[in-house]
């Protein structure tokens, strides 16, 4: 478990940048259990991209696909601080991602525990082993703290 921590600070730190860049406060890296080896890092970007499927997990897979030269990222971990959601668990599902662990639950938009509950569907082909909650409250008040001060300074835009 303290690899996992060390990971998800690294997913926070990714997260901090995100908001400073003004993107949703996400983070995600992926990494190999086997050799310990940092294989992706990436945080949320649709804005700044202007790319609805920029999230930091879709990103991430990106990285590593490219640096392992292979789309099935079969026995690596991706370490995220919010709940996937239905794209971002379809897309992990597809790369064949041996373990998830991510922080906060999103009850509003997540797709593992939420919504559209992708790894539970009977369409899914390839089921992470998914651990939920790891440092879940500061990825939970990353966020909070984040679209409060939005809300706040009227920067919330209209298209999401």
């Amino acid at each position: 478990m303290t690899e996992d921590a060390a990971h998800m600070r690294h997913a926070l730190e990714l997260a901090r940048e995100a908001a400073a860049a003004g993107e949703a406060p996400i983070g995600a890296v992926i990494v190999d259990p086997a050799s310990g080896e940092l294989v992706a890092a990436a945080r949320n970007a649709p804005i700044g991209e202007n790319d609805p499927t920029a999230h930091a997990e879709i990103r991430a897979l990106r990285i590593a696909a490219n640096a392992r030269a292979n789309y099935r990222l079969t026995g690596l971990t991706m370490v995220v601080t919010l709940e996937p959601c239905a794209m971002c668990a379809g897309a992990i599902s597809h790369a064949r991602i041996g373990r998830l662990v991510y922080g906060a639950s999103d009850p509003k938009g997540g797709g593992v525990e939420h919504g559209a509950r992708v790894f539970q569907q009977s369409t899914c082909h390839w089921r992470p082993h998914v651990e939920a909650g790891l440092m879940g409250e500061e990825s939970a008040a990353l966020l909070r703290e984040f679209f409060r001060a939005r809300r706040q300074s009227g920067g919330v835009r209209a298209d999401g």
